[in-house]
C-alpha cells in the first residue's frame, strides 16, 4: 500500500488548522478535490465533493463517506497545529475522517485490487444533520447509483484501533424541541395578580422527566434533556413569557413518536391547569442510524483482515449521525474506531482539547481499502 504516513499527518493537521463550519467548507472542499485529482480520481463538486475510482470490469458500486465540517468551539489545545480560526475547531475528528478516506483513495488508485466503482463522498454539515440530505436532494444517488454505503467515526476513550459496530440500530435519533409559555407577567410582590411563566415552566421541566422514567419501557435508551430556560423576568418582575429548549434522543421511530406525543400531552395539561397558553415545536433532524446485516458483516471481515480487534455487537451509541439519511436510502454500515485511552485522544468528542489520533490515519485508510476489496472483489485477475 503506497501511503506516505508523514504526508497524511501533514494533510490532517492542515485541515485542523483551518476548520470551516457546516456549508462554509469552501477551502476544505477545494483542498479535498485537489488531492483527489492528484491521486488520479475523477472529481465532481457541488454541495460536497465526490471522487470516483473505477477498476476492473465489475459493475457494482459502493460509497464511502467522510464528513468535512468543524464546530463553533474555541480550541484550548497546546499542540503546534491548533486552529487558526478563533472560535472554530475540528473537535469531532472530521479532519481525521477526511484524511483516512484520502489515504484510501491514494492507495487504491495506486494499487486497486478490486473490480467495480468506489464513490468517495465528502459530506458537508454533518453536525447540524443537514449535509447528507442536501447531497441526496442534489441527486447524489441518481448520478452515482451505489448499492451500499459506509462511514467511519473515531471513538475517544476506546482502545486504539479497535473496530466496533453492530447490525440494526447503531446511533440514536435527535429531535430538538421548543416549548413556549404565554402567561401574565406582574410584580414580584404580588404573584397572585399574574400567571407566572417561570413557575409553570419549572413544573413542565420536572414533568418531562417522567417520560423516560415512567412512560417508556426500561432500557429503551431514550433521553429527554431541557438545555435552556429563557424568560422575560427581571429582579422584581415575574415573567409572563418563558421558553424551554431541549434535546430528545430515541432508539426507534416508535419511541420518538411517543416522546413527542407525551411532551405535547404534558405541556397541554399543565397549561390547562394554570390557564396559560403553551405551544410545542418538535423537530427531528437526525433520524436513527440503522446498519444492514450484510454490510456490517463485511466491516467485521475487513477489520479482521487488517489485524484489528473487532467488536461485532457493540451497544448502540446515544449520539446521532447525519449518515442515517444515507443508510435510510441505501443499505450500509456505520463503524467506530478507537481513538485511544489516554491524553487528548481520550477527551470527549466536542471538547475544546480533543484531538484526533494521527496514528489512526494509516489504520483507517487500510480498513477502507480492505473493505473495498471485500465488497468489490477482483475477478479473473482484473
Amino acid at each position: 500500500m503506497t501511503m506516505d504516513i508523514a504526508d497524511l499527518k501533514r494533510i490532517r493537521q492542515a485541515f485542523h488548522q483551518h476548520p470551516e463550519l457546516g456549508f462554509q467548507e469552501v477551502k476544505t472542499k477545494a483542498r479535498v478535490a485537489e488531492l483527489l485529482r492528484g491521486y488520479g480520481l475523477e472529481v465532481q463538486t457541488g454541495v460536497g465533493v465526490v471522487g470516483i475510482l473505477r477498476a476492473g470490469t465489475g459493475n457494482r458500486a459502493i460509497g464511502l463517506r467522510a464528513d468535512m465540517d468543524a464546530l463553533p468551539i474555541l480550541e484550548t489545545s497546546t499542540h503546534g497545529y491548533a486552529s487558526q480560526t478563533p472560535g472554530v475547531m475540528h473537535a469531532c475528528g472530521h479532519d481525521g475522517h477526511m484524511t483516512m478516506l484520502l489515504g484510501a483513495a491514494q492507495a487504491l488508485a495506486a494499487d486497486p485490487g478490486f473490480s467495480g466503482t468506489v464513490v468517495l463522498i465528502f459530506q458537508p454539515n454533518e453536525e447540524h444533520g443537514l449535509g447528507a440530505q442536501a447531497m441526496l436532494e442534489e441527486g447524489l444517488l441518481d448520478r452515482f447509483p451505489i448499492e451500499e454505503v459506509y462511514a467511519i467515526h473515531n471513538l475517544p476513550g476506546a482502545p486504539f484501533g479497535q473496530v466496533s459496530t453492530r447490525p440494526g440500530l447503531i446511533c440514536s435519533s435527535e429531535s430538538l424541541f421548543e416549548i413556549t409559555i404565554t402567561g401574565q407577567g406582574g410584580h414580584a410582590s404580588m404573584p397572585q395578580a399574574g400567571r407566572d411563566a417561570i413557575t409553570i415552566g419549572a413544573e413542565i421541566v420536572q414533568a418531562l422527566q417522567t417520560i423516560v422514567a415512567r412512560k417508556l419501557a426500561p432500557g429503551a435508551g431514550a433521553v429527554v434533556s431541557v438545555t435552556e430556560f429563557l424568560t422575560d423576568g427581571q429582579r422584581n418582575v415575574l415573567p409572563g413569557h418563558a421558553t424551554l429548549k431541549g434535546d430528545a434522543r430515541a432508539r426507534s421511530p416508535e419511541d420518538r413518536d411517543q416522546i413527542e406525543a407525551l411532551m405535547r400531552q404534558i405541556a397541554a395539561g399543565i397549561a390547562a391547569a394554570h390557564g396559560v397558553e403553551v405551544a410545542v415545536d418538535f423537530r427531528t433532524e437526525f433520524i436513527e442510524t440503522i446498519n444492514a446485516p450484510g454490510p456490517t458483516e463485511a466491516v467485521v471481515r475487513a477489520g479482521q483482515a487488517v489485524g484489528l480487534e473487532t467488536i461485532p455487537d457493540r451497544t448502540p451509541m446515544s449520539f446521532s449521525e447525519d449518515f442515517a439519511h444515507f443508510t435510510a436510502a441505501v443499505p450500509g454500515c456505520f463503524l467506530l474506531v478507537g481513538n485511544g485511552e489516554d491524553g487528548p485522544h481520550a477527551q470527549p468528542l466536542h471538547s475544546s482539547d480533543y484531538d484526533f489520533n494521527d496514528e489512526l490515519l494509516p489504520i483507517g485508510a487500510s480498513m477502507w481499502a480492505a473493505l473495498v476489496r471485500d465488497r468489490l472483489p477482483a475477478k479473473n485477475g482484473s
